[in-house]
This record gives C-alpha cells, sequence and structure tokens, in this order.
C-alpha cells in the first residue's frame, strides 16, 4: 500500500552542508546535493533523510533554527529546495526532513520578543521562573559541555529552561498556542513536497519539563493532522526509551498505529554494538526476543551509524566498557561519558569483512535501514574536530582537490586527506570503477534486499536451533510474500550450521547474498558451511512462485 512505502524503504540520512557544493563558497547547498541524485538512485535509496535546513546561528550544526518556514540561505532558496523535490521524485526517491521543534535558537524573533517583554505573546511559548531552580543542573543532555538546564536572562529578569544548551531555549509544548504552530510548520514543508519528517528529541515535544507527564495525545493529533495534510506522510521519530513505553509513541491503548510510524530502535543498535564488539550474537538475540510487538502498520528504524554518537547509555557499565574497549578505547574518542564519536569503518578496524557482516546483519534486521552517508565508501572520522563533528566531514567524491566536495578555499568543514581514509584511497570516482568496492557491494546488497519484502514487511524470528555464540540465525516471514533465512558469523572462525529442523518448511532454496562463493544449499538445509565473518541470505521459499534474482551475490561480484 502506498501508505505503508516507509516499511519497504532504504533511508539516507544527508547533511547538505557537507554533501556537494556547486558555487564554491565551501558551503553544500541544494543545487549541489541536486547534481548527485543520480548517485543516490544508483545506490539504491529510496529515502532521503536531510539534516536541519533552516536558518540558524549554527551553533549546534543547525540543530539551533532560527526560522521554521524558510531554508538557510547558504544552502539556497525555497526554489532551490523545490527542485529538490521535483527531481528526487523523478527518480523514485521521496524526502524527509528533520522536525525539531522542541526547542529553538535563541535568535528566533519568538525569544527575542519573549525575553524583552513579559506581556509578549510568546512569553508563554518559552518555560520561565522568576526564582532560581533548585534543580537547575539536572537533566542535561550533553553532560560535560552543559553546566546546567536553566540560565539566568538579565533582559527577561528571569530563568528559562532548556535541556540542550543555553542558547537553544525550550518551547512550552504544553502550550496548545505553541502545538498549533508546530502542525502549522509541518503542513508548511508537506505543502512544498516533503514526504514526512524525522522528529528531534521526540520525548522531549510531548514533556514540557522533566516533571511533566508525557501528552502522548499530542502525537495522535499531530499524525491526525499531517495525513490529513498528506495521506502518506511519516513520522520518524527519535525516542530512546525503554520497552515500558515504546507502544506509547506508536499508538494508544487499542493496540492501534495511530501516533507515530516509524522509531529509531536504539535498543537494538546498542545490542548491534556489544555483539560486534563482544564477537557474540546473544546480545542481538536478546533485543530481538525483548522487542515488543509493534501494532501492524508501524515500524522499527535500524541503523548502525547515525549523525550522532553511538549511543551506549541503556547498556550496562560492564557492557559500555567493552564496547568503549574494542571501538573506543581513547578518551578523545569518546563523548559525555556514553557514546563514541567514530564512524564503523575505523571502529571495525577498516577490515572489510567486518564491515560487510555489520551492515549485511543490520539491514536483514527487521525494520527500515538506515545509513548515513559515507558510510557505504567506509568513510573514517576526524577526531581533532569538535564533538560529533569528527563524522561530519564533508563527502569524499573524488581523489581531486577538497575530495570534489567543493571548489571554494574555506570549507564549512576540513575534508579529510591523510592516512587511510583519506580521499586519495577513499573515495566515489574510485570505488564506483572497481566492481569489488565496499560501494559496489553497497550498491549489490541494497539491491538484493530490495528483492526481500519480507524484512521490512514480515516477522523476524531467531532460529530456535542449537547454534555457536557467535553465530546470529534469524529467519523473516511474510505469507503473501515468502520466508528468508539469513546467517551472519560474528567470529573469524570457519563454522558449520545445521538447519535440517526448518527443512520440511523449504521449497527450493537458493542463496541471494553470501560474502564468498559456497555450495548450493539443498532442501534439507544441513551442513551448511559459514565462513569467519561471514553472512549468507538464503531465500527458504517465495509464496509468489518466482525466483526473485537467483543470482548468488558475493563480495567480488555476481557468481
Amino acid at each position: 500500500m502506498p501508505e505503508h512505502w516507509y516499511r519497504e524503504a532504504v533511508v539516507y540520512c544527508c547533511d547538505v552542508e557537507t554533501f556537494q557544493d556547486s558555487n564554491g563558497d565551501g558551503v553544500g547547498d541544494f543545487p549541489g546535493l541536486i547534481t548527485r541524485l543520480d548517485y543516490l538512485a544508483r545506490l539504491g535509496i529510496t529515502c532521503l533523510w536531510l539534516n536541519p535546513i533552516h536558518p540558524t546561528p549554527n551553533r549546534d550544526d543547525g540543530y539551533d533554527v532560527a526560522d521554521f518556514y524558510t531554508v538557510d540561505p547558504r544552502l539556497g532558496t525555497l526554489g532551490d529546495f523545490a527542485e529538490l523535490i521535483h527531481e528526487a521524485g523523478n527518480r523514485g526517491i521521496r524526502v524527509i526532513i528533520d522536525l525539531v521543534v522542541n526547542h529553538t535558537s535563541n535568535q528566533h524573533p519568538w525569544f527575542k520578543s519573549a525575553r524583552e517583554d513579559k506581556d509578549s505573546p510568546y512569553r508563554d511559548w518559552y518555560i520561565w521562573s522568576d526564582t532560581e531552580p533548585d534543580d537547575r543542573r539536572e537533566g542535561m543532555v550533553f553532560p560535560g559541555e552543559q553546566k546546567e538546564t536553566w540560565t539566568y536572562d538579565r533582559t527577561a529578569k528571569s530563568w528559562f529552561y532548556h535541556r540542550f544548551y543555553d542558547f537553544m531555549p525550550d518551547l512550552n509544548t504544553a502550550n496548545p498556542e505553541v502545538r498549533a504552530e508546530i502542525k502549522r510548520i509541518a503542513a508548511f514543508w508537506l505543502q512544498l513536497g516533503v514526504a514526512g519528517f524525522r522528529m528531534d528529541a521526540a520525548p522531549f515535544v510531548i514533556e514540557s519539563t522533566p516533571d511533566a507527564p508525557k501528552d502522548f495525545a499530542f502525537l495522535t493529533d499531530l499524525r491526525a493532522h499531517l495525513q490529513w495534510r498528506r495521506g502518506d506522510a511519516v513520522i520518524l521519530a527519535e525516542a530512546n526509551v525503554g520497552a515500558d513505553e515504546v507502544g506509547q509513541y506508536f499508538g494508544d491503548s487499542g493496540g492501534s498505529a495511530n501516533r507515530l510510524h516509524m522509531l529509531f530502535d536504539f535498543a537494538l543498535n546498542a545490542r548491534l554494538m556489544l555483539a560486534l564488539a563482544r564477537g557474540d550474537a546473544e546480545p542481538v538475540i536478546d533485543a530481538l526476543r525483548d522487542t515488543p510487538k509493534l501494532p501492524e502498520s508501524a515500524q522499527w528504524a535500524t541503523f548502525l551509524r547515525n549523525h550522532d554518537e553511538v549511543d551506549l547509555s541503556k547498556l550496562t557499565a560492564e557492557q559500555r566498557s567493552d564496547v568503549f574497549a574494542e571501538f573506543g578505547p581513547d578518551k578523545d574518542m569518546q563523548l559525555y561519558d556514553r557514546g563514541i564519536r567514530r564512524r564503523m569503518a575505523p571502529m571495525l578496524g577498516n577490515d572489510r569483512r567486518r564491515i560487510e557482516l555489520a551492515y549485511a546483519m543490520q539491514f536483514s534486521l527487521r525494520g527500515t535501514p538506515v545509513i548515513r552517508y559515507g558510510e557505504e565508501l567506509g568513510m573514517g572520522e576526524d577526531l581533532s574536530l569538535h564533538g560529533r563533528d569528527a563524522i561530519r566531514t564533508p563527502m569524499q567524491w573524488s581523489p581531486s582537490v577538497n575530495g570534489g566536495f567543493s571548489a571554494g578555499q574555506e570549507l564549512v568543514r576540513p575534508v579529510i586527506t591523510e592516512g587511510e581514509y583519506g580521499i586519495g584511497k577513499i573515495n566515489v570516482v574510485t570505488q564506483q570503477q572497481n566492481p569489488r568496492s565496499l560501494l559496489s557491494w553497497f550498491e549489490r546488497m541494497i539491491r538484493t534486499l530490495r528483492q526481500c519484502p519480507e524484512v521490512g514487511l514480515g516477522a523476524c524470528s531467531v532460529i530456535d536451533v542449537p547454534m555457536p555464540r557467535h553465530v546470529l540465525a534469524h529467519q523473516a516471514d511474510q505469507p503473501e510474500r515468502g520466508a528468508m533465512v539469513f546467517l551472519h558469523n560474528l567470529s573469524d572462525e570457519d563454522v558449520t550450521v545445521d538447519l535440517s529442523a526448518l527443512g520440511n518448511h523449504a521449497e527450493q532454496p537458493y542463496e541471494l547474498l553470501a560474502d564468498r562463493d559456497y555450495p548450493s544449499v539443498d532442501d534439507t538445509l544441513s551442513k551448511i558451511p559459514l565462513a569467519g565473518y561471514g553472512y549468507r541470505w538464503i531465500r527458504l521459499r517465495d509464496s509468489r512462485g518466482r525466483r526473485t534474482g537467483g543470482q548468488v551475490v558475493t563480495r567480488g561480484g555476481t557468481a
């Protein structure tokens, strides 16, 4: 169904300012992004998620919004944005944008008016206290970089509340006028053609202060408003919450999905990182088994790396220590005492086997896969940059000056030029010319995934047969489409897997994706070899009675 397109999507996260510069000013822009849409179409993505595009003082990479109704002039004009939507649509790519509405920049006209006059119509759009709050150092989102969550404003002669930095005051989302404005903002961008939104900090949008109850009814109201304007519009939300609370973000007690369409699966992400660090599949198995049951049309969004740090806050201290030891042993690689500010390729030692394994595993798990720009190349990070900027360096298009990102001399951020992750070794041009490159593998893997609708639409289950701890064996079933079996080996030890217990469910099984050439699988599904850090995607049966490809995709190409 068209309104459920997001369940079979492949989402690509892109920061416009670091993707492609068209005019030589050193900042990526919409015209530049338009010239790269063919690249994205070839990669196989179907949904482009843009990080903040609004005017901003740019003290927090655009998340400090100064005007919700236009675009940052550095990126282009509203006309350029409309052309982007049109050209992306021509290539079958939908566009969603960040909806950052739990706070504004302190340079936003609303806040300027609110702080200058107690009688301002915008005064109650923010949260104030005339006396010094007792809890002004509690609930900081960025520990180590923030000192407080309440700041005294001399002009307002009052304290204002901010979960994030002091230059990003929180909106009073309990105020009906603020909620009405949020709906107007969303409707405005839907009218310009966006397919939906990635909602930033969703819990804070429905919880005006930490001691206030979450008002999930607003999510119901917001979804109804959006879908009245555009029936297939989606909300993909950021909400790193416990399993006992997840269901309320998707729908009310009636069990229907009448709130958010999608949530990022932070719990699975942390367990994936733990599994990769330990070479042990059990954390992923536990995460899959602990997954709350979702309403029928609701969906998880899976990811390995996003635009922020790797968030390990939901792991135990021991588990977090294991991940730090493997992927971020130096203090400079860590952030906020809970995360890692590195990309996947360096964390995995630039080991091609492990990189493929990690992404083959992510893309095969239930939900909609999301990939951060540059991960398909194996880009690295620049730890000399502040905080999360380490993983927000410009896209590396070619080995030429500035990696083909810009003809300018002063860039929004420096391009990585030296070492094994520099533009001379990691770039699009070189990898497109090499059928064995990581980029070529991603293209084939995504193409294969789109032949496997069971992953996005079906039920995911762990295969309950005796298995080495370092092997993840799971299955995706969708009655109208068929069934897939996925094997992933998190160790460098070769193993042989016995899936004969599934033999009576197999109908001429065959392989769609593998790390190398393996012997053909037969109906018995017994004695299936799996190399160290190997993976195999096997079609168990196809309910439509057709072979969806019939070719084995290996690291080197098509066999």
